[in-house]
């Protein structure tokens, strides 16, 4: 945990802790709004789809402006400036505007998440025992905290005050960005190019290792993102309150902060290859039970489970990411993050289909299924070796 005590690594986390708070109100805002505007399935999840590209298709382009131009502060601190301020907007506009207000917050995150991610990497690299895996896994935990904590809080505030109870988290945000601002004043003003020294080991990375990860990516994102997405849509359906459906919504990313967190910790003392197998999955086991038991207190110990077991890959996929994409550590980081959710928004919107024609049941049904597949796809996840490059000794 010392590594929370690097002033650097403190700052952004705290950028990533309110920034996933606000990107959580979009579950909570988004059930909120489609009673009022009776929102089908279908639709819910289009909106999702539209939210989540947006946040996600876009974090290669800020990654490669950080990586070229040097321009880490502007878009760590900048992000989450640009996202509290046009949240607090969405707040106050009607509803059909609101929604497309709130899309464009999204692209405050999309600044934020591959110099976040990056700045945590080098932190964990700058560490007598490199545990990068671990620093990464710490900075998701942040985040994933706040998945957890904004719906547990947006609920009830939506309940009591409607969509201005939540300014409050805006109001929140604004220190937060200025002291990320001030943090990293310190880094680099221009991106130092990488070179290739003559008969330095390089990796050697196969064709299946690629695809495997990749494949693997899209498919523990689509799991998540199916409970993130029709969870509380589930709950309300059953007659629950925000209260409730936001309370099950965050007890799934508390679940899966702490699972990041030990899977990350065991990644850097064992296999990656492994852990993301075994935690895989096991995660099939409360997925499918969640599938059949209906409203049931045992949901208060099968959800945050389902999270712990499918979010334990997430730091290892990132950290297997940067090794093997060689364009600069924050291009890699937003072409994996921005694969993965866009990845994951398409299967929800399938599953929202679904959803609509067949109940939820089968949806979580499949989604546990979704685990196998990507759990027996880690086969092919053997980490690169290192190889001389041609005509050295």
């Amino acid at each position: 945990m010392s590594i929370i005590l690097d002033s650097i690594f403190s700052s952004i986390a705290l950028g990533h802790l309110i920034v996933d708070v606000l990107n959580g109100q979009r579950t909570v805002l988004l059930t909120y709004w489609s009673a009022e505007l009776g929102l089908s399935n279908t639709t819910l999840a289009l909106v999702t789809l539209i939210y989540i590209w947006v946040a996600s298709l876009s974090q290669p382009v800020f990654g490669w402006i950080a990586d070229r131009f040097g321009k880490s502060r502007l878009m760590a601190a900048g992000g989450i400036l640009w996202m509290c301020s046009l949240f607090a907007l969405a707040l106050y506009l009607p509803v059909h505007f609101a929604i497309p207000c709130l899309i464009l917050a999204s692209l405050g995150s999309a600044a934020f998440h591959p110099v976040g991610v990056m700045q945590a990497t080098l932190r964990g690299q700058a560490r007598p025992d490199r545990r990068e895996t671990t620093a990464a896994s710490w900075f998701f935990l942040f985040g994933q905290f706040g998945y957890f904590f904004g719906p547990i809080v947006g609920g009830p505030l939506l309940t009591l005050f409607g969509p201005a109870g939540l300014l409050i988290l805006a109001a929140i945000a604004l220190p937060i960005g200025l002291n990320t601002a001030w943090q990293l004043r310190t880094l680099p003003a221009a991106a130092a190019p990488k070179t290739v020294t003559a008969g330095a080991p390089r990796p050697v990375v196969a064709r299946s290792f690629i695809i495997a990860l990749s494949l693997v990516a899209a498919l523990q994102s689509w799991a998540q993102q199916n409970m993130i997405t029709f969870v509380p849509k589930y709950l309300s359906d059953m007659g629950k309150s925000a209260a409730v459906y936001g309370l099950i919504a965050g007890l799934f990313m508390g679940g899966s902060a702490i699972g990041n967190v030990i899977g990350g910790n065991l990644a850097d003392r064992s296999s990656k290859q492994r852990v993301a197998m075994i935690t895989l999955a096991l995660s099939s086991i409360p997925l499918f039970l969640l599938s059949i038991v209906g409203w049931s207190p045992w949901l208060y110990l099968l959800v945050p489970l389902a999270g712990m077991l499918t979010g334990a890959v997430l730091s290892i996929i990132v950290v297997l990411a940067q090794r093997t994409i060689r364009s600069g550590m924050a291009l890699a980081s937003g072409l994996t993050m921005g694969f993965m959710f866009s990845a994951g928004a398409l299967g929800t919107l399938l599953s929202g289909s679904l959803a609509d024609r067949w109940g939820f049941p089968p949806v979580f049904q499949m989604t546990a299924s979704l685990a196998i597949l990507a759990s027996l796809l880690t086969l092919f996840l053997r980490e690169p070796i290192l190889q001389k490059a041609p005509g050295t000794s």
